[in-house]
């Protein structure tokens, strides 16, 4: 969960995500959209790639990203843990009471 917020923490890494969910893109059709370097559009893309928040396959002599969604749902599942009904159930990590 760590790298996945180090991952989000970066405003071009989440616009990068915001692209991707309109549909999958090559490096270069995601770079065309920023006015930066593509070594730091693929850096930013390894980032996700490594927080397992996008996948990537080659196809050709290019390689296509596409959002991970069960990784993107783990996080949804993970925030909901801090609506009211949900801290009204058991926590699902006990901590043992110490002995006095």
């Amino acid at each position: 969960m760590n790298n996945i917020f180090r991952a989000l923490n970066d405003a071009s890494r989440r616009e990068i995500l915001e692209i991707l969910r309109l549909g999958d893109a090559t490096a270069g059709e995601i770079s065309d959209r920023f006015n930066m370097s593509k070594p730091s559009i693929s850096h930013h893309l390894d980032l996700l790639r490594q927080a397992d928040l996008v996948s990537s396959k080659k196809k050709g002599q290019f390689i296509i990203y596409s959002i991970n969604l069960p990784a993107l749902d783990d996080i949804i599942n993970w925030f909901q843990l801090f609506k009211p009904e949900a801290i009204a159930e058991k926590p699902r990590i006990r901590i043992p009471l110490s002995q006095y």
